[in-house]
């Protein structure tokens, strides 16, 4: 999974940002913020060469930011990749796809050096002090 952390270096390096809203705008990537269903989070869609992100309304500004981060990811490794088509067409899993787009999250929302010396602290307490969820913390340094 190195090449995702080298793909996230290069889009910070590039843009010099690592603001999910502010990639998503260079990337010219369209973010809609909508009223979805509540078990709906957000989702990523290539439609008419467009690439769309959609965020559920209902979300906390930090579970937006943390949601778009990872729609990124698919918008980013995935871009022609119908996921709701294969989940409900095929028998193709998609589990793989998801854990890349967390791992590109977590690698763009915690930096290294924000990580350094507190990585050997709870994945709570780690969640808490940089304001992401502990989810995204074990993708960064558990699941390497």
């Amino acid at each position: 999974m190195g090449e995702i952390k080298d793909i996230v270096r290069k889009l910070v390096r590039k843009y010099k940002t690592s603001d999910p809203y502010e990639l998503a705008d260079y990337l010219n990537i369209i973010v809609l913020i909508d009223n979805l269903d509540e078990s709906i989070r957000g989702y990523f869609h290539y439609f008419k060469r467009n690439k769309i992100i959609h965020i559920n309304s209902k979300l906390s500004d930090k579970d937006k930011r943390i949601v778009l981060a990872h729609e990124l990811g698919h918008a980013v490794l995935h871009p022609r990749l119908n996921i709701i088509f294969m989940e409900h067409n095929t028998y193709f899993v998609k589990s793989k796809y998801e854990y890349e787009a967390n791992k590109f999250a977590a690698e763009l929302l915690i930096d290294d050096c924000d990580i350094k010396d507190i990585r050997y602290e709870s994945a709570s307490y780690i969640a808490a002090t940089l304001g992401v969820n502990e989810e995204l913390v074990k993708y960064k340094i558990i699941l390497k």
